[in-house]
């Protein structure tokens, strides 16, 4: 099997695969020195006879070491290069290795149950909480969620953002009747009075505008009169008809119950009444509107909105200073602090987490654990085996070891009972 090179390797895995060749390297050694051994003490255990025990040590050494060896190297490729059957497991059979481990994710982790008890012990919203009311936390989360809505909206396509714009627009502004809401909502500003405020200032503007344009009513009437008629009356049909305008006012600024003030309040509860029942009206609103808010003039509305919408916001999300990141991290700290003292949310909080969780692990626990399973196989067989290899195989070599060892001292003792009840 082709091996991995080092280059492309991990620090971490650079580091266990020479962790790996060391212990290879001591397993071996103890195959090694008890085939020595064995070799030693069969050659001259005619001449010492306790040397027959050595013999069965290391005999039973050499049995458990080549049989562990075996066991070890039958996991991740055919021992020396011979196919026999069951070996080389992980590389033919990573697919189902990879199913069984999705599953097994899926059945014992992934369970309701299991992720309920876990969050239900962990005081999430507190430790949240506790976490996020240090101005500094708040801060970053403030900077992190910028940088995040910043690149949503400058992915965003402008002309799909124009057109949703327009379309509702069109839907919720655009296509309903003006006329009926308009003349119910005046309808309930003339039958609470509410407009006597309005009218009180547009008198008052009256007054003061007349009374800063005098000159202004100057031939406004006597331009109209004969050519015969004294300039003297000239100047006298202005100066009453300035003065009648002025005391007019005054006497409507004064009283509320005056004439005009009530036709004013009949011509508003009639228009009212008009845009809510009079065709007609109701027509000559739907008119204006539609010519107030042709088509290309809809696309340019909706245009000029969400290009100012986007400048600002991502001018504000840009700008640490701006009143939107200040406010952000403000409230992001303030709802960390009531998140550490406030028990009844804190229940909440962890209420809807613990939920939701539980929701999306019963909805998509498959999905998740087969992201294990499709994961697996996509890898390519040998190097799947290599990294496995690199992250039990030291261990596995102590298997190795030991399986020497207890090979060792099980082939004493057999030798040892059966010379002393055989002979």
């Amino acid at each position: 099997m082709a091996r991995t090179p080092t280059a492309l390797l991990s620090p971490a895995d650079q580091e266990r695969r020479r962790g790996l060749r060391v212990m290879k390297g001591v397993a071996l050694g103890a195959l090694i020195f008890m085939a020595i051994l064995f070799a030693f003490s069969f050659a001259f255990q005619q001449q010492i006879p306790a040397l027959a025990y050595v013999r069965a040590f290391a005999e039973g050494g050499m049995v458990g070491a080549l049989a562990d060896w075996f066991a070890v190297t039958a996991l991740f490729r055919h021992p020396l290069g011979i196919p026999i059957p069951h070996t080389a497991i992980i590389p033919h059979r990573k697919d189902e290795i990879g199913s069984t481990l999705g599953e097994f994710v899926e059945t014992e982790f992934l369970r309701s149950d299991v992720v309920r008890t876990k969050l239900e012990a962990t005081a999430i919203s507190a430790k949240l909480g506790d976490w996020l009311r240090d101005p500094v936390h708040a801060e970053r989360v403030s900077a992190e969620a910028s940088v995040m809505a910043a690149g949503v909206l400058q992915a965003l396509s402008d002309d799909d953002v124009q057109s949703i714009i327009e379309d509702l627009a069109r839907e919720h502004l655009i296509a309903p009747e003006w006329g009926p809401p308009l003349g119910a909502w005046l309808g309930k500003i003339v039958e609470s009075g509410a407009h006597h405020g309005a009218v009180d200032m547009a008198v008052e503007s009256i007054g003061l505008w007349l009374a800063a344009n005098q000159t202004a009513f100057t031939g406004l009437v006597s331009r109209r009169l004969p050519s015969w008629v004294p300039s003297i009356a000239h100047r006298l049909v202005d100066d009453t008809v300035y003065n009648e305008a002025v005391k007019f006012v005054a006497a409507v600024r004064a009283d509320p119950q005056h004439p005009a003030r009530i036709a004013v309040d009949g011509y508003l509860d009639r228009l009212a009444d008009n845009l809510q029942h009079d065709p007609a009206t109701i027509g000559r609103v739907e008119d204006a509107k539609s010519t107030m808010f042709d088509s290309p003039r809809v696309r340019e509305l909706a245009a000029q909105a969400w290009n100012t919408a986007k400048s600002g916001l991502l001018a504000s999300l840009a700008d640490p200073e701006s009143g939107l990141r200040r406010r952000a991290a403000v409230a992001l700290a303030e709802i960390g602090e009531r998140l550490t003292t406030d028990a009844a949310l804190q229940r909440r909080v962890d209420s809807w987490v613990v939920d939701a969780a539980v929701f999306l692990v019963d909805r998509y626990r498959h999905d998740i654990a087969s992201i294990i399973t499709d994961t697996v196989e996509r890898w390519d067989p040998a190097e799947t085996t290599e990294k496995i290899e690199l992250m039990v195989g030291r261990d596995l070599q102590y298997i190795r070891l030991n399986g020497t060892i207890v090979g060792a001292l099980a082939g004493l003792v057999i030798y040892s009972i059966a010379h002393a009840l055989l002979g």
